[in-house]
């Protein structure tokens, strides 16, 4: 691929990333609770693992051309923010309060850290996988950067695969940089820490509220 090109998609992608939302909340408030910013991060990243596969694979194009589908999947992802954030409203924590689900102190048994570590990933992957803007970056921001017409380049697939690693790795750049900074700022201030927390929670009920009164919108 032109390397213009991929400059010019990694500009573009960069500043999309940059804008805060709910992986934002997700990482700062995954870190000021305690947990491994790696780990969540990795599961936002394994999220847009899925939409890169959907996409070089096109079945991309199929969810977005169907109206019942992409309801269906707005509708669970927009749910499972409003029920993430609420719990973190609930309990907003502090840094190194635990590594659980609020159930336990840090330096528990290993057991406990491994589920919490799974439970951690599994929630980014869910928050990523299901956002519809994530599958819409896909289908109308990536498509503007293949190449197409003689056979001097890539294969579509390889150059929509190539693209979506780029985007992951801006993402994965991004929320570990968002997520330590938050920790290392906020690490001493407790009082800090659980109001950006609540700040958090909250960007993460509005953001799938919002989702869901969009789409339901039109209908």
């Amino acid at each position: 691929m032109d390397s213009g090109l991929l400059l010019s998609f990694l500009a573009v992608d960069l500043l999309l990333v940059c804008v805060p939302g709910a992986d934002w909340a997700y990482t700062i408030a995954a870190g000021l609770r305690g947990r491994s910013v790696l780990t969540a991060v990795s599961g936002l990243v394994a999220g847009y693992a899925l939409h890169t596969a959907l996409a070089t694979a096109g079945l991309a194009i199929l969810v977005a051309g169907s109206p019942r589908l992409l309801t269906a999947l707005t509708v669970a992802g927009a749910g499972y923010l409003v029920w993430l954030g609420w719990g973190v409203l609930r309990r907003p924590g502090v840094p190194g309060a635990g590594t659980g689900d609020g159930a336990g102190p840090a330096g528990g048994t290993e057991a406990a850290v491994g589920a919490s570590a799974g439970r951690v990933f599994l929630r980014g992957a869910a928050i990523s996988g299901l956002n519809p803007k994530g599958l819409l970056l896909y289908l109308s921001v990536l498509p503007q950067f293949l190449t197409t017409g003689d056979g001097h380049h890539l294969p579509v697939p390889v150059q929509t695969a190539t693209l979506g690693l780029l985007h992951m790795a801006c993402c994965a750049t991004v929320y570990l940089t968002v997520g330590a900074l938050a920790r290392a700022l906020l690490g001493a201030r407790p009082a800090a820490a659980r109001a950006v927390t609540r700040t958090s929670g909250a960007a993460m009920l509005g953001i799938g509220a919002l989702l869901l009164v969009e789409r339901l919108a039109t209908l």
